[in-house]
């Protein structure tokens, strides 16, 4: 009797298969450190998230080809499901000093530049900074994924692209942070993996809505923001909502 072949989730051939064509072309990331920022915003899609599984790497790019679409279902299939418990006792401040730079254990603590600026950093082109600062960024070029458009960005206008929490700190409180150590807490709301510069009112819409209730403006991205909060869940071993699966998963062709 023949032996049987073993065979590869499909998740897992596309993930290989990046990671090789990244090392032929140098578009990989080398030694696990970030990219240059602004990297992917220049190009206007940014990376994606199957790409990106740390979030070192800019922005958020689509996953429209059927084999992304698997993989993507194939990685939201691993997040578990509970119901939301209570939102007694949410307070922000129980996450931290927001965009602190105090915080172990996740890419750009302790680097000298808070939180807030990293991210900006990390996914704007044609980046400036303020007059004696290595980290404070006063303007730059940004690709917002969540509505598909480029905008010039300065800190006159500093609420027209926020921060966006996409697993919301308060809808991490409701699946299991309530129960976690405060250094946790300030990991998840400082960890790149879940933070998106993107547009201030699509950020304010959002909330602390799961993906059954918000879902960024742009269609073609809301498989990769799927993926990104099924990331974020995995990563942190919070469960979602079951209609927040069910959403997810249809998002990417399921």
């Amino acid at each position: 009797m023949p032996a049987r072949r073993a065979t590869l989730p499909a998740a897992a051939v596309f993930l290989m298969s990046t990671l090789v064509l990244g090392a032929c072309s140098g578009t990989g990331s080398s030694g696990g450190g970030a990219a240059s920022p602004g990297a992917g915003a220049a190009a206007g899609r940014g990376t994606s998230p199957l790409e990106n599984p740390d979030g070192t790497r800019p922005g958020l790019a689509p996953l429209t080809s059927a084999e992304e679409q698997r993989a993507g279902r194939e990685l939201i299939a691993g997040v578990a499901t509970a119901a939301a418990g209570p939102k007694d006792g949410y307070d922000r401040n129980a996450f931290g000093p927001a965009w602190t730079d105090n915080v172990d254990g996740i890419p750009g603590g302790h680097n000298d530049c808070d939180t807030r600026n990293d991210l900006l950093a990390r996914d704007g082109a044609a980046v400036e900074r303020k007059d004696g600062s290595a980290c404070v960024v006063s303007a730059m070029t940004i690709h917002d994924p969540y509505t598909g458009r480029t905008v010039r960005w300065s800190k006159q206008q500093a609420s027209k692209i926020q921060i966006d929490h996409v697993m919301p700190l308060s809808y991490d409180w409701q699946m299991g942070a309530a129960g976690w150590d405060k250094a946790k807490r300030v990991q998840i709301a400082n960890d790149p993996l879940n933070l998106i510069p993107a547009d201030g009112s699509q950020n304010a819409s959002k909330g602390d809505s799961g993906p059954s209730a918000w879902l960024p403006a742009d269609p073609q991205i809301r498989c990769a923001y799927a993926v990104r909060f099924a990331q974020v869940s995995l990563k942190y071993r919070l469960p979602v909502t079951t209609a927040d699966k069910r959403a997810m998963l249809q998002q990417c062709g399921g």
